[in-house]
Formats: C-alpha cells, sequence, structure tokens
C-alpha cells in the first residue's frame, strides 16, 4: 500500500456506472437524476467507466469500447457535453459523495488526437503501430521509453483533477511503469491531497505472461507502492474455481488469508462480485437469492472497501453488451435495502483498524473476525448453504444478527447454520 494511505479508506462503498447502458437516454443528466437512489445505497464513491470520444478506426460493435479513447480532454456526446459532465460533478458532491474517472493510459484509439499529433508516443512493432495483448485490436499501445509522453499524460490527469475530479482508476494500471505512476501522483496530490487512487491490477498469470513477451508488468506488491487501493484480481482465479465447481471453498479462504501475510499492514483490496469485464454474480449462481445474500455479506465483511456495479441491487443476470446498446434490467429482484444495511454494518472502525483472521475448515462456510480493543467483529457467511453445527470464535451464549436483529445462540462454541448471513459485533 502506499505508505500515507489510510486505513479508513475500507470503509468506503464504490458504485461502477456505464452512462451509456444505465438508462435509455443513457447520459450524464438521466444518471444525475438517479444519483439520490445512489446515495441511498450508501455509496460514498460514483466510478464512471471512461467518459471519452471513442476512437472509430476499428471499432469494436456498433458504438464501440469505451476504453478505446480517441481524446483524452474531450466528452463523448453520446453523454452529454461537457456542461453536463461539469453539472453532474457538481451534483455528485452536493450529495457528498465522491466521483471517481476510470484512466486509459496504456493505450488510445488507431485514430487518436494524440496518435495524430504525436505518433512518436507509441509503441511500434516491424515499424507499425500495435499493441501487445492480441485481442485488443481496436488500441495501438503507448510507448513510455518516450519521456516526453509521462509529462503529456500528466497534463491530462492534472486538468481533469483541477474540474473537480476526487479519485482515478487506473485500466491495466500494472502495464504502465512505476516510474511515471509515482509522478504522475506527486503531480494530482500537489492539486487535490485527498485524491485516491484504484489500480486495475492484473491477473498474476496474465503478468507473468507478459513478461515471458519481454514486456515490463508491475507486481501486486509494486503497485501497492503507489496506490490506495487495487482490485483482487490476484485471488480472483480462485473465486471462479470455487463457483465452478473446481476447487474447494477451503483454497479460496487460503488465498483470502495469503494476503494478510504478503500485503503491507494498511493494504486495501476492492472487493467486487462482478464489473464489467467478468460475469453477472446472480447468474454464476444460477439466481439462488440465498447464495447472492450470502456472497455479498461476505464481501462487505471482507477486509477491503466494496464496489457495487450498476444493476447488482436489482440481482441482473446479464452482463451488459461493451460494445453496443444494451441496457441494464431494472426489474429483478431488489436488494438495496440489503446493501445499505450491510455497508451501515459494517462501515465501523473494528473493521476498518481491527486484527483481521479467518477461522480455516472444510465446510463452504466464511468465518472470519476483527478484533479491536474489547470489541470484537465476526462474519458467519454459509455460501454453500450447508447443514449442521460449526466452531465459532465465541464464547457460549445469546448474541443479536446484526443483519437481521434475530438471536443467535452459541453452544460448546458452536453454531447451528442457517441460510441467512450472519454477523456479530460483541464488546
Amino acid at each position: 500500500m502506499a505508505i500515507e494511505t489510510k486505513k479508513d479508506l475500507r470503509n468506503l462503498l464504490i458504485y461502477q456506472v456505464y452512462v451509456r447502458n444505465y438508462s435509455e437516454e443513457g447520459s450524464f443528466s438521466s444518471l444525475r437524476n438517479d444519483l439520490q437512489r445512489i446515495k441511498d445505497l450508501g455509496v460514498d464513491i460514483v466510478y464512471l467507466l471512461p467518459i471519452h470520444p471513442i476512437g472509430k478506426a476499428n471499432r469494436k460493435g456498433q458504438l464501440g469500447s469505451p476504453y478505446s479513447i480517441s481524446d483524452y480532454y474531450g466528452i463523448n456526446p453520446e453523454l452529454g457535453s461537457l456542461d453536463d459532465f461539469k453539472l453532474l460533478i457538481k451534483a455528485i458532491h452536493d450529495l457528498d459523495m465522491k466521483i471517481m474517472m476510470d484512466i486509459v493510459f496504456n493505450h488510445t484509439s488507431h485514430d487518436s488526437v494524440l496518435l495524430k499529433e504525436h505518433p512518436e508516443f507509441f509503441y511500434k512493432k516491424d515499424g507499425k503501430f500495435a499493441n501487445k495483448v492480441g485481442d485488443w485490436w481496436d488500441i495501438t499501445d503507448l510507448d513510455f521509453h518516450n519521456k516526453e509522453l509521462h509529462q503529456t499524460l500528466i497534463n491530462v490527469i492534472e486538468y481533469w483533477t483541477d474540474l473537480g475530479i476526487d479519485a482515478y482508476r487506473f485500466d491495466v494500471a500494472s502495464l504502465l511503469p512505476l516510474d511515471f505512476l509515482i509522478s504522475m501522483k506527486e503531480a494530482v496530490l500537489n492539486k487535490n491531497p485527498y485524491t485516491i487512487f484504484l489500480s486495475e491490477s492484473v491477473h498474476g498469470g496474465f503478468c507473468k505472461y507478459l513478461r515471458n513477451l519481454g514486456f515490463d508488468c508491475l507486481s501486486e506488491s509494486e503497485i501497492f507502492q503507489v496506490f490506495d487501493m487495487a482490485y483482487d484480481y490476484d485471488i480472483h482465479p480462485y473465486f471462479e474455481g470455487y463457483l465452478r465447481g473446481d476447487l474447494p471453498f477451503k483454497r479460496y479462504l487460503e488465498e483470502l488469508n495469503k494476503q494478510e501475510e504478503i500485503y503491507p499492514e494498511n493494504y486495501i483490496k476492492m472487493r467486487n462480485l462482478e464489473n464489467h469485464d467478468f460475469g453477472r454474480f446472480a447468474k454464476m449462481v444460477d439466481n439462488n437469492i440465498l447464495k447472492i445474500q450470502q456472497w455479498l455479506a461476505l464481501t462487505f465483511f471482507s477486509n477491503g472497501s466494496t464496489m457495487i456495479y450498476n444493476g447488482q441491487e436489482f440481482c441482473d443476470d446479464h452482463l451488459p453488451d461493451l460494445f453496443n446498446k444494451d441496457l441494464i434490467n431494472w426489474k429483478g429482484h431488489n436488494l438495496s435495502k440489503f446493501i445499505s444495511d450491510l455497508n451501515r454494518i459494517t462501515k465501523n472502525e473494528v473493521r476498518s483498524h481491527g486484527a483481521y483472521d479467518i477461522e480455516l475448515q472444510d465446510k463452504d462456510v466464511y468465518i472470519g473476525h476483527y478484533k479491536l480493543n474489547n470489541q470484537k467483529f465476526v462474519g458467519i457467511f454459509n455460501v454453500g448453504l450447508e447443514y449442521g453445527r460449526i466452531n465459532v470464535p465465541l464464547d457460549d451464549g445469546k448474541y443479536i444478527n446484526e443483519i437481521t436483529k434475530k438471536e443467535i445462540i452459541i453452544k460448546n462454541n458452536q453454531i447451528t447454520l442457517i441460510e441467512e448471513p450472519i454477523i456479530i459485533l460483541t464488546n
């Protein structure tokens, strides 16, 4: 973790928005009209996928990927104007939330303003503009060996910081050089010392693949020298492996535990069950509401911040197309109150600053706890909907489940497993 990162950031709830598919209008103004509902979820940061003009050359789909940017200083006219964006920023701030922008500095579209003005800033293979990842054929990579590029991109992020952006999510941050990231962060903090930085670090296997091809790729430990938070892609293969039935749940828990050993003491992982790159979680568990609730509770309880992808609160099981108009389904099972309750319950100092441990056992049940001074915060999440009794790190007695307010009885240091997630706060 960056040495100055505050553990309080573990209490953040981030709401990811793909403006194009958020509504029929797909605009900043339509999103602005829905901000109070987002605020009522308990959201601290509204995170927007890239809002810049999209390249037309080699475009994917009819409308193109928002990650194929043609102008870093522009606004995609489909979403609105710069004035519309400024109104959105103000509306988010007026509701005491922050706005996070997606930064894509690894590449641009093939017809970008920057490519036309500075072709020397771009990576070439066999004398032609190219990219390092084959299926990203709608973009062309930047070449950070050209040091003039560094300041050019720093100027871009300073511009948006001056406009009122509070936080940045860096796309494929692992592919950007460390010296650039350090200089960039220093420049931004000089303008706004409270700016928050989130890294989309990549899977370890993908990092190794790029290194084997002779390209630079930052490890998670290197990423944490700059960023306040990082995606939990280091353990994502174990999460997916369990859901597919290829790995035991215990294997996933072991990797969660390992994070406590290998990262700095103030590390922050941004926990999420779904995002624009991966399938909808509801579909992964066959729309089983009980499992969705167990996993949501585990996500909020885990050590780190939390992100919800737009539509997740309505159990949307269809992942919107990134390249075409493909609306979110807002008519599914509404878990908004459940999410706001989880956010309220887990937003506390015991979870953000307490000593964290996970109990390993052979059932598909997560048992974790935080301890700070004389307080203990315990989570029991029956993700496999198991039956029977299980050992828990609590003394015998009667407790209250903070989620349902129902009584929980511990006898012989064991609890009877139920279908509802359990969170207990003790003194």
